[in-house]
């Protein structure tokens, strides 16, 4: 029995990320090989080819009038979309295609177009990690997820930078043509069908502009001095001339934490560092301030659900035999190491 034709209309425009767009097509050209039945065009708004991020020109199937309605619509991501307004004409024929569509999908930066466009009113959401909290404050209805590699909500789904969009299409593959068909892509492209941990390993965890208050800013500056000082939430107050509990609603209302999580959050991404220049888990505990391994194994579960040796495989080389197994396509649902 022939299978059912799928299709799957990609919105490019000029300085779209070329993965994005790459990614996810090979995905399906890959499952074609499988017995499924992905049918690709590539539409611009006016259907001349576009330039993408490395310079090189990608051919259009149609322009937007001319576009039938798809299956599945992605929308890749581009470096200029967070840091100034979607295009009108982009975000117009997101939204024509993307009503007409059985589903609509963004890649990385993309979500910006869909949250442009209305599309992401009241959803889930994600994007690459270092735009999330942009994506937040630019569309307050969104509940963002930041450490997410993708999110689904109903038939919208969103996902993290670059790479991610191949995650996302496995996900899709999945939920057109079961596990089985997927493992056979993923073992092929040498993926795993679902990576372990958030894009969070990838991120610096205090990513986004410096606290606006002049006293968060000298607590941020006393404890990256010295993560591994005795911070105690009296002994900040003491320092920068507040009650402890006046420093609590400040760090609440600016950054939405408390002054111990900012602290942690600062000794963990000391800690990431210098387990990236080869120090011992060990080592690292004690020169970022955690009180022993197991204070920062936790502190690793909470914040990549991986642990700190695990964490150093992945990052530390690119040589086969570091520690880290090569992808085999294992099933979704993998729980982390």
């Amino acid at each position: 029995m022939a299978p059912k034709t799928h299709s799957v209309g990609v919105l490019v425009f000029d300085d779209m990320k070329m993965l994005d767009l790459s990614g996810p097509a090979e995905v399906f050209s890959e499952a074609n090989r499988y017995g499924a039945d992905y049918r690709l065009t590539v539409v611009s708004v006016t259907g001349k080819p576009v330039r993408t991020s490395i310079g090189l020109q990608v051919p259009v199937d149609t322009d937007a009038d001319s576009a039938p309605a798809f299956d599945t619509v992605l929308i890749p991501g581009g470096d200029l979309l967070p840091g100034r307004p979607v295009d009108p004409e982009l975000v117009a024929v997101a939204k024509s295609l993307s009503e007409k569509a059985g589903r609509v999908a963004s890649i990385c930066t993309g979500a910006f177009v869909l949250a442009a466009a209305g599309l992401l009113e009241g959803r889930r959401a994600t994007t690459h990690w270092r735009h999330t909290t942009s994506l937040a404050r630019g569309y307050p209805s969104l509940r963002v997820a930041p450490d997410a590699i993708y999110v689904k909500d109903g038939t919208t789904y969103t996902s993290a930078g670059v790479t991610a969009g191949i995650d996302l299409a496995l996900a899709l593959l999945e939920e057109d043509h079961g596990p089985d068909l997927t493992r056979k892509v993923a073992r092929s492209l040498v993926v795993y069908m679902q990576r372990a941990g958030g894009q969070s390993q990838f991120s610096a965890s205090l990513q986004g502009p410096a606290p606006r208050t002049p006293v968060l800013r000298l607590v941020q500056d006393i404890v990256q001095a010295d993560p591994a000082a005795d911070h105690t939430l009296d002994s900040l107050a003491e320092r920068v001339r507040v009650s402890p509990r006046h420093l609590t609603r400040m760090f609440r209302a600016e950054l939405d934490t408390t002054p111990m999580k900012y602290v942690e959050l600062i000794r963990f991404d000391r800690a990431k560092a210098l387990l990236d220049a080869g120090h011992s888990a060990t080592e690292a505990a004690a020169q970022s301030g955690f009180p022993s391994y197991e204070s920062l194994r936790r502190a690793f579960a909470r914040h990549l659900g991986v642990s700190p040796t695990r964490y150093q495989h992945r990052f530390t080389t690119t040589r086969p035999g570091s520690g880290t197994a090569a992808p085999t396509g294992g099933t979704r649902g993998t729980g982390h190491r």
